[in-house]
C-alpha cells in the first residue's frame, strides 16, 4: 500500500517537472528561434503564475520536502522571476496533525518505554504541526527533571513514515536535477545536480534530531556568554533520532510588535540586535541558522540586572556553514557595499563564483555605480519618498541588467542566500526604518582593519612568486627559441580536424532534431486548439527529421 502511495507521488512529481520543462522550452527558447519572441515575451508573466500557482497547489497537497522546496524557491530571486518567488513567499509548512495515538506509538518505540513513564505530563493537542515532525508541550518526571535542570519541556516527534516520503521526494528531485542538467541555459548558471544533493543533504539533517540537538548545542556554545542570546537545552536522556526534548522556552515571537511594544520592548532596537546577530554568525561563526522566520525567534524578557532581553532562537535541524573561500568573498562583498564601489563588488562576486567572467560585467559594473550613487545609504522608509516613476524605471533597468548577467550558485550557497533574505524581510518588518546599510557599516570597518594587517604579507608573498618566474623565464623562451631555429618545434593538427568533421555531423543532427521537435512539439500544442494547423505542423516536422538521419548516416564516416 504505502509503495504504491510513493509511486503515485514520484510520478505526480515527475509529470508536473516535465510539463513545466515542456512549456519552459517551447516559449523560451523555440519561438523565439523562429521569430514569436514577442509572443513568448507577452504572456512570459502570466505563464510564470501560473506555474508558481500549480506548484503551490502541488506542495501543499503533497507536503513532505515539496513545501521545503517551494520555501527555497521563493528565496530565489538570482534564478526566478519576481513573480515566482512572490507567489511562493506564503507558502507555509503548515500540515494537518497526525492523530495521537500514531504519534505515542512511534514515540514509545524510540524512547523505548511508555509517555506516562518517561513523562510527568504529555500534551495530546500538537503546539504545531508541519511537514516532517510535530511539536507536543511536555513536563519530564521529577528524576528526569533533576537530571536535565528544567521541567517544562516541548517534544518535537517526526511523523510516522516520513522516511519513505522523503525518500520518494529525493529520488524524484535527482531525477528532475539530471534533466535540467542537460539544459544549456541552466547549467551555464546553477549546478542544478549538485544543489539537489545539497538539498538532500540538509533535508536527511532535518530529520535527525541527535544532528539537530547537536547544532543547538554548538550554537548555543558559538554564544557561550553572550547575554544578547540563547537557546533551549537538550534533555539527552529523552531524545533520540526521531524524537527530540527541549526546554521550553516559549516566548515573545519576533515579528509580535503589539507584544512587544506592551513588554515594553522597541521592536527598531530587536531589528538592529537581530541584524547584528545574523551578521556575527554569518562573518564570525562560520555557523548560522539557516531557517530564521518568525516561528523560529522568540523575544525573552529578562528581570534583574543585565539587558532587559534577549533573543531566543530554536529549530537547529536547517543550519548551515560558510566555507573559508565563500567566507573570504563575503568580507569582501560587505567591503564593497560599505564602500559604494560597484567594481570591487563584481570582483568579489566573481571571486566568490556567483558571477562568471564577461565582457557584460562593465554594464553591472555601471548599473551598480548608479544604484550607489542614487539610492546608497538609503533605508527603506527613506526609498518611500523616491518618485515612483524613477524607482520603477531604474527597476526595470536594473532587472533586465541583472537577467542578462551569467549568474551561477555554487555549492553552498543555497542556505546563505535564504538566511540573508530571511533576515533582511525581519528586519524590515519590525522597524519600516530599518537601514541595512548602518547594519553593514560597523563590520565593513572591523573588516577593513583585519584586512589592512595581512596586505604586507600577501605583498611579500606575491613578489617573491613574481620573482621566481622571472627567473625561470629567460631559460624557458631560449629554449622555444632554439627549438624554433632547428626546425623541431611542431604543431599536431590532426586532431582537431577529426574533431571538427565530427562536430560538423553532430551539429547537422542537432539542427534536425530541434527543428522536428519543435514542429512536433508545437502541433501536439496548437490540436485542442487548431486542429488543422496542428496536423500540419505534425506532418512538416518528419522533414527534418529526415535530415537529421540522413546527417548521421552521409556523416558516419567522418573519424
Amino acid at each position: 500500500m504505502a509503495q504504491s502511495a510513493h509511486r503515485r507521488r514520484y510520478r505526480r512529481i515527475l509529470a508536473f517537472a516535465s510539463r513545466v520543462l515542456v512549456q519552459v522550452w517551447w516559449y523560451e527558447l523555440v519561438l523565439p528561434r523562429i521569430g514569436f519572441s514577442g509572443t513568448a515575451d507577452r504572456t512570459r508573466e502570466k505563464r510564470m503564475l501560473r506555474i508558481a500557482r500549480r506548484f503551490r497547489d502541488l506542495a501543499i497537497d503533497l507536503g513532505g520536502l515539496m513545501i521545503k522546496v517551494g520555501q527555497f524557491l521563493s528565496s530565489r530571486l538570482d534564478v526566478l522571476p519576481p513573480e515566482v518567488t512572490q507567489e511562493l513567499a506564503g507558502l507555509q509548512d503548515e500540515v494537518p496533525a497526525v492523530p495521537f495515538p500514531d504519534i505515542r506509538t512511534l514515540a514509545e518505540a524510540e524512547l523505548g518505554t511508555t509517555l506516562a513513564l518517561a513523562y510527568e505530563r504529555f500534551d495530546e493537542t500538537p503546539v504545531a504541526a508541519a511537514s516532517l515532525g510535530q511539536v507536543h508541550r511536555a513536563r519530564l518526571s521529577p528524576a528526569a527533571a533533576a537530571d536535565a535542570g528544567f521541567a517544562d519541556v516541548v517534544v518535537k516527534v517526526q511523523r510516522p513514515g516520513i522516511d519513505g516520503i522523503i525518500d520518494t521526494d529525493l529520488a524524484a528531485l535527482r531525477k528532475v536535477g539530471g534533466w535540467l542538467r542537460r539544459i544549456r541555459i541552466v547549467r551555464e548558471r546553477v549546478d542544478a545536480p549538485a544543489l539537489v544533493e545539497e538539498f538532500a543533504r540538509t533535508s536527511l539533517e532535518e530529520v535527525d534530531y541527535l544532528h539537530e540537538a547537536a547544532n543547538g548545542e554548538r550554537f548555543a556554545a558559538d554564544f557561550d556568554g553572550d547575554p544578547r542570546v540563547a537557546a533551549p537545552a537538550v534533555a539527552w536522556e529523552r531524545t533520540t533520532r526521531r524524537v527530540l526534548t527541549l526546554a521550553d522556552v516559549t516566548a515573545i515571537k519576533i515579528n509580535d510588535t503589539d507584544a512587544l511594544r506592551a513588554a515594553g520592548i522597541d521592536p527598531a532596537e530587536v531589528a538592529r540586535v537581530f541584524a547584528d546577530v545574523m551578521f556575527d554568525q554569518f562573518f564570525t561563526h562560520g555557523f548560522f541558522h539557516a531557517d530564521p522566520h518568525p516561528g523560529n525567534i522568540f523575544v525573552t524578557p529578562l528581570q534583574g540586572e543585565g539587558p532587559d532581553w534577549r533573543l531566543t532562537f530554536v529549530d537547529f535541524g536547517m543550519m548551515g556553514e560558510v566555507p573559508p573561500g565563500i567566507r573570504d568573498g563575503l568580507r569582501a562583498l560587505v567591503i564593497a557595499v560599505a564602500a559604494r564601489d560597484g567594481k570591487k563588488l563584481v570582483a568579489a562576486a566573481q571571486d566568490m563564483g556567483v558571477l562568471l567572467p564577461s565582457a557584460q560585467n562593465v554594464e553591472l559594473e555601471r548599473a551598480l555605480t548608479t544604484l550607489f550613487s542614487r539610492f546608497g545609504g538609503m533605508g527603506f522608509a527613506e526609498l518611500r519618498d523616491v518618485d515612483p516613476q524613477e524607482l520603477q524605471g531604474f527597476a526595470v533597468e536594473f532587472g533586465e541588467v541583472m537577467r542578462t548577467m551569467p549568474f551561477q550558485l555554487p555549492e553552498g550557497l543555497l542556505m546563505l542566500f535564504r538566511a540573508v533574505s530571511l533576515t533582511s524581510g525581519m528586519c524590515s518588518g519590525l522597524d519600516p526604518a530599518f537601514n541595512v546599510w548602518d547594519a553593514v557599516e560597523p563590520y565593513a570597518k572591523r573588516l577593513l582593519r583585519e584586512e589592512s594587517g595581512n596586505v604586507a604579507t600577501d605583498f611579500a608573498k606575491q613578489t617573491l612568486e613574481n620573482a621566481a618566474v622571472l627567473w625561470r623565464m629567460p631559460a624557458r623562451i631560449d629554449s622555444a627559441i632554439t627549438r624554433l631555429e632547428q626546425g623541431s618545434l611542431t604543431f599536431d593538427l590532426s586532431r582537431l580536424e577529426r574533431r571538427m568533421a565530427r562536430l560538423e555531423v553532430l551539429i547537422r543532427r542537432a539542427v534536425g532534431g530541434v527543428l522536428f521537435a519543435g514542429l512536433l512539439i508545437g502541433g501536439i500544442l496548437l490540436l485542442p486548439t487548431s486542429a488543422a494547423w496542428g496536423g500540419v505542423l505534425m506532418g512538416v516536422s518528419a522533414v527534418p527529421l529526415l535530415y537529421a538521419l540522413a546527417a548521421g548516416a552521409f556523416g558516419g564516416g567522418a573519424r
